[in-house]
C-alpha cells in the first residue's frame, strides 16, 4: 500500500446477517461483489449486546478465503487472542478504551500471524493512538456507539480519518464502520476511508450487489 492510496473496499457486516443461516448469507454477500467480511464480538459488558463466538468464525472460515476482520468489543480482550486466532481470523481489531496495555496486545496479535488493528469510539480521540502508530496495521474509526446495527452515523466522527491518516501515514488502512450506507458513502469515502464496513445496508437490500457497489464508487 505504500505510496498509493489503495482501493475502497467493501466489508460486509454479518452483524446484521441471519444466523440462522450465516454460510448461506455470507456466499450470497461474496457472490455480490463484497471484498471481506467483519465480524463483530460483543461480550455484554463493554456493549450491551452479545453476539458471535470463535467457535463460530470457525465454522464459517472454510466457507470462503476472504479475509475475516474480527473486531473484539469485548473486556479484557486478551483472553481471546489465540481462540480467534486459530478460528482463522485475519485481522484482529481491539478497542483503546479496553486495553491498557495496547502496545503489548497489538504485538502479540502480530506475534499470532493476525495483523493487528485498533479502534476507536467515536469519543475517544485519535490522539489516544499515539504511542501505537508504529504497532497496528489497521485503524476502525467508529461512526456509531457500538454494540447494535441500524445506527445513525455520527457525522462528527468522520475527522477522524484525516487524523488518523496524519498520525499512521500509510502504515495502516483505515476502516469506518457505523451507519455507513449509499446515501453517506461518498462523504465516507472522501474523509479518506479505505475500507467501509456496512451491515444493514447491504443486508437489508433487495439487491445486493447494487448495494455493495454504491458504496465503493459513486460511477458504479
Amino acid at each position: 500500500m505504500k505510496g498509493k492510496k489503495m482501493e475502497i473496499q467493501v466489508s460486509a457486516s454479518l452483524l446484521s446477517a441471519d444466523f440462522s443461516k450465516l454460510g448461506e448469507d455470507l456466499a450470497r454477500v461474496e457472490r455480490a461483489g463484497a471484498d471481506r467480511f467483519h465480524i463483530d464480538v460483543m461480550d455484554g459488558h463493554f456493549v450491551p449486546n452479545l453476539t458471535l463466538g470463535a467457535g463460530t468464525v470457525r465454522s464459517i472460515r472454510s466457507l470462503t478465503d476472504k479475509s475475516f476482520d474480527v473486531h473484539l468489543m469485548v473486556d479484557n480482550p486478551s483472553r481471546h487472542f489465540e481462540a480467534f486466532a486459530e478460528a482463522g481470523a485475519d485481522v484482529l481489531f481491539i478497542h483503546v478504551e479496553t486495553c491498557p496495555h495496547l502496545e503489548g496486545d497489538l504485538k502479540r496479535i502480530r506475534s499470532l500471524g493476525v495483523e493487528p488493528g485498533v479502534t476507536v469510539n467515536p469519543g475517544t480521540p485519535v490522539s489516544s493512538l499515539q504511542c501505537v502508530a508504529h504497532a497496528a496495521s489497521h485503524v476502525l474509526i467508529m461512526t456509531v456507539n457500538p454494540g447494535f446495527g441500524g445506527q445513525s452515523l455520527i457525522e462528527e466522527a468522520l475527522p477522524k480519518l484525516a487524523e488518523a491518516r496524519r498520525l499512521f501515514g500509510d502504515k495502516a488502512v483505515l476502516h469506518v464502520d457505523g451507519g455507513v450506507k449509499g446515501e453517506n458513502a461518498q462523504r465516507v469515502r472522501e474523509a479518506g476511508a479505505d475500507i467501509l464496513v456496512a451491515g444493514s445496508w447491504i443486508f437489508g437490500s433487495d439487491d445486493l450487489a447494487r448495494a455493495i457497489s454504491e458504496l465503493r464508487s459513486p460511477s458504479s
